[in-house]
């Protein structure tokens, strides 16, 4: 049975992410992860513990609708803080609109680990790749155009 057109696709770019990164290195999970954001975090208002700290969370972020959920705990010893530097972080993020998150209440006394959403980092994102789109289609076009037009063509006069 032959695999669908996204499926091939799919397997392609694991296959290419495979020889850039190694076999096993890639068996073990890898994320997607837009690099309009690498490129502005400047913009952005993203610092290096930011970055690393949003990064880490979209390592658990799979399914659209299944927001991740690491604890403060699990982040701050992956990137080797305290739990206090991830929560401030997380608050400053917060308050720049750019991660939300939800808090999980069990019980009264407890509490699951919070959800986090990137609605905010993803709107302050658009405008930078919307740009760099037109940037790149542009680029395409002229490329395009260069190659359509006619090359000079070579008159040899037999009479001289």
């Amino acid at each position: 049975m032959a695999q669908p057109e996204t499926a091939k696709a799919d397997v392609g770019k694991l296959r290419t992410n495979e020889k850039k990164w190694t076999k096993a290195l890639m068996a073990t999970g890898w994320s997607a992860f837009p690099n309009i954001i690498i490129e502005k975090q400047q913009a952005l208002g993203l610092d290096a513990l930011d970055m690393n700290i949003i990064i880490h969370l979209v390592q658990y972020w799979w399914l659209p609708d299944n927001l991740p959920h690491p604890s403060v705990e699990t982040i701050a010893k992956a990137i080797g803080v305290t739990p206090r530097t991830i929560q401030k972080r997380i608050a400053a993020l917060e308050a720049l609109k750019l991660l939300g998150r939800e808090e999980r209440r069990n019980t009264p006394n407890g509490s699951m680990t919070n959800r986090y959403h990137f609605d905010g980092l993803i709107e302050a994102a658009k405008p930078f790749a919307l740009e760099k789109a037109a940037e790149i289609k542009k680029a395409a076009e002229e490329r395009s155009n260069r190659l359509k037009r006619k090359k000079p063509q070579l008159v040899v006069d037999n009479d001289a």
